[in-house]
This record gives C-alpha cells, structure tokens and sequence, in this order.
C-alpha cells in the first residue's frame, strides 16, 4: 500500500521536527547570542581603541603583563589559548585558556582592559563541540541536515493550500 505523499511529508516534517527540538533549541540559543556579542560585554568584551597602529611590544612583554592579573590564570604561554592582534584598533589581545582576556596597547604593552570571555564557550555550545568532539559531527550536522529538510517539507506544505486554490481557480475560469 502507497501512502499519500502529503501524508507522507506531514509525518516526515512531524517527527524530523520531534527529532531535533532539543539540539536546534541550543543552536537558536547560542546563535542569538553570538549574533549580538558585540552589543553585550556579557558576551565578549568590548573592544577598547588606542592610537598605536604598530605592534612594537615585546612577547615577553605581553607575558608579563597577563600574569600581573592572577584572576586571568597566565603564568606562561601553556596558560595562553591565543593572541588576536588588532592594529586597526590598536590593541593585542590575549585569551587565556580559562576564557579571560586582556586588551593590550599595541605600542606600550599598558593593559587596557581585563574581563571574562564567554564567547567561546557559547560558540563551543552552538558548534556542539562543547559535549564532545564527536557530538559536532555525528549530531549537530545531521540536526542542521534534518532542518533543511524541515524547511523544504515546511515551504512544501506552506505551498499546498495556495497551489490548490490556484488549480482550483484555473480549472473554474
């Protein structure tokens, strides 16, 4: 027996849509948050602004600087996740592992700025890596391939009523 494929899809879009309700949720969440972490220092830092253009300080320097901050955890470059050298705002960051950031002056090495960073975490949580290195991939990429498909079946049956209304338009003229 051949289903109806309007049946069909209504059962596909039903439980594709059951299916990923709870890692979409995480997607939606993190990624409202990520879209406006410039607007919420809640999020990330704001980004301070100096007149240096050239970086001129010293890594060692830079070192010494983040490891006069205790809060931040730097006591060596093991503690350090990355630097983001910025010379168009005239500042290098310096991200620790334990999600702290400095704001440096590109030219004097003065700290500008010290506060915690939660935009890796969200970004770590909407990429799924956050769970498990594997949770990336062998979750949220189907989840993100079953919401396509969701949207298609969603456009498919948004289409149906007008689709008919116009048949029925057409077959009446």
């Amino acid at each position: 027996m051949t289903m109806n494929p309007r049946i069909a899809n209504r059962r596909l879009h039903r439980w594709g849509a059951a299916l990923v309700a709870l890692p979409f949720l995480v997607v939606v969440c993190t990624g409202i948050l990520l879209q406006v972490k410039k607007q919420f220092v809640w999020v990330q830092p704001a980004e301070q602004r100096t007149p240096s253009v050239v970086p001129t300080i010293a890594f060692q320097a830079v070192l010494d600087a983040a490891a006069m901050h205790p809060e931040v955890g730097i006591t060596s470059w093991d503690d350090v996740d990355r630097l983001d050298v910025r010379p168009g705002k005239g500042i290098l960051k310096v991200i620790s592992k334990s999600r702290w950031e400095l704001q440096l002056d590109l030219a004097s090495g003065d700290v500008l700025q010290v506060a915690y960073r939660r935009s890796d975490l969200i970004e770590s949580l909407h990429d799924g890596s956050w769970f498990h290195p594997s949770v990336k991939l062998w979750i949220f990429l189907p989840v993100g391939v079953v919401v396509l498909g969701l949207w298609i079946t969603g456009v498919y049956l948004w289409w149906l009523p007008i689709g008919a209304r116009r048949r029925k338009h057409h077959a009446a003229t």
